[in-house]
């Protein structure tokens, strides 16, 4: 019988493979022969390829979970712990040619208007990244390096939709100067406002 083990050899080998070619553009033979399981195997774990594409929006956001983790473990200022998070996903992209991008993204241009299971889950992810950004501009306002009057919820969400609008950009482009020209305006313009 199938254990754990191969349920998560199943998701990170598919996932890989949706990151780069996309989920309508991934066959399930592909998945179980990256993954050397058979076919019994994936449908132990996951009734349908749709199930499997839910389940693998969860691995993912668990993924992003575990990096937004790290920013409250350091005694960093909050803006520096946010600019250091974004500067780690842009050296992943540039090692990586400027392709790929952000799964999360990539998945709601494919999926977002094909599937409302798939729109759902999309939606509570990119809450769900928005919610770490939103609690260190918090802190940072609480030290009095943002101005009281800012809105952390709407510049959390400006800032997550404005990461993913440069991570499209950067992969039409195929070089990170959106992801570069986002650190400027955001980091050395919006959260660099007068204090008051």
């Amino acid at each position: 019988m199938p254990n754990k083990d191969t349920r998560l050899t199943i998701l990170e080998k598919g996932a890989r493979i949706i990151h780069k070619k996309g989920y309508n553009h991934t066959g399930l033979q592909e998945i179980l022969d990256a993954a050397n399981v058979p076919k019994g195997s994936f449908y132990h774990f996951f009734k349908s390829k749709e199930d499997f594409g839910l389940n693998l929006l969860d691995h993912y956001a668990a993924f992003f979970a575990r990096k937004a983790g790290d920013l409250v473990k350091t005694d960093t200022p909050p803006l520096q712990r946010l600019k250091s998070f974004f500067h780690g996903f842009r050296c992943f992209f540039e090692d990586n040619a400027c392709e790929l991008g952000c799964p999360i993204g990539n998945l709601s241009q494919e999926m977002g208007d094909l599937n409302p299971a798939f729109r759902k889950k999309l939606e509570e992810i990119f809450q769900m990244m928005v919610s770490p950004v939103e609690k260190l501009l918090k802190e940072a306002q609480e030290r009095k390096e943002l101005p009281r009057k800012m809105d952390t919820r709407e510049m959390a969400d400006f800032i997550i939709n404005s990461w993913e609008g440069a991570i499209l950009r950067m992969k039409v482009q195929k070089n990170p100067d959106a992801l570069r020209l986002f650190d400027k305006m955001v980091f050395d313009g919006f959260l660099k406002q007068p204090h008051k």
